[in-house]
């Protein structure tokens, strides 16, 4: 294999981003491999020495070699280590096509973490808990990268999705008081004024847009270096209302052709949809119904 077309870097980030998933820390990988807490550090830097290092590794975390190397699609059966490789991929693009349910984490209020710690406490999932305490700090360093370099993020929004949102409120579960739910409602409601605002404020250049059509149920996001693909992303974790982030299986892929599809649906569906005072209008009126 030709070294120079070896990406080391996105290696290393693609071994993070899977031992994160597979819940493990920088000793366990040492002590397995008989290596360096540094050395793993450095492993994760990029600095990859020998293939053979490489194989051990992709069986110790359950994985292939052709997806540490990128060639194959990378997949991931848990919400840390997906997000893990969201951050890094949005550290490195210029901008973004996103659509999640109900919309895009990095369009939330910043009060929107501690609502969702909220939610995932009360989802009666206590196996889980030390997994959600490191998905919500990957989420807050997320939101803190996003406000610092600010990649563009085109965002196409299902007003299904949104009025669902309303309709149920930030809730974890589905058994709480009347008294409870309502104020579980009013908390969906200040997202979605925050998101109103959001559209005000970029109104001469519209990067979210309101899609009343079918949308695919499975939430996507593509990665571009300026006019370069870098990846595709797709999803069955959500932080909306009902959070899930540890059941089902994400993927994310460089293959042109896929991102290629997805690219010409997204752009089907942003061409169709409500965007600046349009927009706003249609979140307003659907704010009326609730």
């Amino acid at each position: 294999m030709n070294s120079g077309s070896i990406d080391y870097c996105a290696i290393g980030q693609r071994l993070r981003a899977y031992r994160i998933a597979a819940s493990l820390k920088a000793e366990d990988i040492a002590q397995n491999l008989k290596i360096s807490r540094a050395a793993v550090y450095r492993l994760e830097k990029g600095e990859i020495i020998k293939i053979e290092t490489l194989g051990r590794l992709a069986t110790l975390l359950d994985t292939s070699l052709a997806s540490l190397l990128g060639i194959d699609t990378e997949y991931y059966s848990s919400g840390e280590g997906f997000f893990e490789r969201m951050r890094q991929l949005e550290e490195q693009s210029t901008h973004i096509y996103s659509h999640f349910d109900p919309f895009s984490f990095l369009l939330t209020s910043p009060d929107y973490l501690s609502h969702l710690a909220m939610m995932l406490d009360e989802s009666g999932d206590s196996i889980n808990l030390k997994k959600y305490a490191t998905t919500l700090a990957i989420l807050k360093e997320r939101q803190t990268q996003f406000y610092q370099s600010v990649p563009k993020v085109i965002n196409l929004i299902s007003l299904r999705n949104v009025e669902r949102f309303l309709h149920i409120g930030l809730v974890g579960n589905l058994n709480l008081s009347p008294g409870k739910k309502s104020e579980r409602m009013l908390l969906a409601r200040k997202e979605v004024y925050h998101l109103i605002e959001l559209i005000e404020q970029q109104i001469y250049s519209p990067t979210i847009a309101i899609t009343e059509h079918a949308i695919p149920s499975i939430a996507f996001q593509l990665f571009y270096q300026n006019e370069s693909p870098i990846s595709l992303a797709m999803s069955p974790f959500r932080l909306g209302e009902l959070p899930n982030v540890t059941t089902g299986i994400a993927s994310i892929t460089s293959s042109y052709d896929a991102i290629k599809r997805y690219r010409l649906l997204f752009d089907k569906l942003w061409q169709n949809s409500a965007k600046d005072k349009q927009a706003i209008e249609l979140l307003k009126a659907t704010l009326d119904k609730f």
